[in-house]
């Protein structure tokens, strides 16, 4: 009788590899097989450990998420003060965020992922909360909210442009989106 391997840390490869195989395909481009193959599993623990490719895909893209989310925890967690968290930010997004094409490729199927199934919108919705309040540690929560449209949206652009981008025009967007608004009583700006 043939005994069973014990192989505790296989549900976690077979994540790991879903991410790597998500990365390179898609996720119109996973498959069972391909994540097997990737995780050098047999083919039949993918219905061992999960359910169906939803589970998998959501817990793989949860792990992705919390990942990033934790990074950002970190990064701003050490701020501080005001001036520490907008280096943070630029920092967040030019030293974590645009240095890896894999997670600019992650983020973007997770993205339209959620957008066309509710069930993954769980995840982004968590994850924006989370930055959300990492970034409330040291602005309000309507310049955080638009400091995580700014992160986001230089994660997109930098996913689609073929320029790359310059860090002083992100310290530019961070000092006007986080600079103290004028007082009633200032006089308007001319342009």
């Amino acid at each position: 009788m043939a005994t069973r391997r014990f192989d505790p840390d296989r549900r976690d490869r077979i994540i790991d590899a879903a991410l790597d195989v998500i990365a390179a395909r898609g996720v119109a481009g996973t498959s069972h097989r391909r994540i097997a193959e990737r995780a050098g599993v047999p083919l039949g623990s993918m219905t061992y450990h999960f359910t169906s490719m939803d589970q998998l895909l959501g817990e793989a893209f949860r792990r992705f998420a919390d990942t990033g989310a934790d990074g950002f925890e970190v990064r701003l967690g050490t701020a501080a003060n005001a001036g520490a968290a907008r280096q943070a930010v630029v920092d967040l997004i030019h030293a974590d965020l645009l240095d890896s094409r894999r997670d600019l490729v992650l983020t973007l199927e997770l993205y339209t992922l959620a957008a066309r199934e509710p069930v993954f919108r769980q995840i982004t919705r968590d994850w924006m909360s989370r930055s959300r309040h990492a970034l409330e540690r040291h602005f309000d929560p309507v310049t955080s909210r638009m400091l995580d449209a700014l992160i986001e949206g230089h994660f997109i652009h930098a996913a689609l442009d073929t320029e790359p981008h310059d860090r002083s025009v992100t310290v530019d967007a961070v000092n006007r989106i986080t600079a103290v608004p004028p007082s009633p009583h200032d006089s308007p700006r001319k342009l």
